[in-house]
C-alpha cells in the first residue's frame, strides 16, 4: 500500500490510525452483540418462560445490566482512556524510564570509579600506541 521510501513518522501515524479504527470497530461489534444478546435474553425468559424457576426472579435484567456495565467500561476505554493513556502517554512514560535508567547507570559508574579508579596513562605511552597518519 505504501511505497518503500515512506517517512517513518507517516508510517507511525498510519499504524496508530489503523489501531484506533480497529478499537472502534470492536466496540461497534460489542454493541451489536450486546443488543442482540439482550433481546435474546428478554425473549428467552419472559416470553418463552425458560428459567422461570431460577433462584433470582427476572435474572435476565441483572444479566443485561451487568453486560451494559461491561460495555460502558469498554466504551470509556476506547474513547476516554485512550486519550489519557494513548501513544503520547506511552512515549512520555518511556522517556521518563530512559532518563531514570541513565541516572542509575551514571550513579553506578561513579561508584565504580570511586572504588576502582582508572590509572592514568602516561603521555609517552599514549604517543607510542598511536600510529602515524600518512
Amino acid at each position: 500500500m505504501f511505497s518503500k521510501n515512506i517517512d517513518p513518522q507517516q508510517r507511525e501515524q498510519y499504524d496508530y490510525a489503523r489501531g484506533r479504527i480497529k478499537q472502534k470497530k470492536r466496540l461497534m461489534q460489542h454493541f451489536i452483540i450486546f443488543l442482540a444478546g439482550s433481546i435474546l435474553l428478554i425473549i428467552i425468559n419472559p416470553i418463552l418462560g425458560i428459567a422461570q424457576d431460577f433462584f433470582i426472579k427476572d435474572w435476565f435484567i441483572w444479566a443485561i445490566l451487568l453486560w451494559a456495565f461491561l460495555f460502558i467500561v469498554h466504551l470509556l476505554n476506547v474513547f476516554f482512556m485512550n486519550r489519557f493513556m494513548g501513544k503520547e502517554w506511552e512515549n512520555r512514560q518511556l522517556e521518563k524510564l530512559k532518563i531514570k535508567q541513565e541516572k542509575k547507570i551514571a550513579q553506578l559508574q561513579q561508584k565504580i570509579e570511586k572504588k576502582l579508579p582508572i590509572p592514568e596513562v602516561k603521555k609517552n605511552e599514549e604517543n607510542q600506541t598511536q600510529t602515524p597518519e600518512n
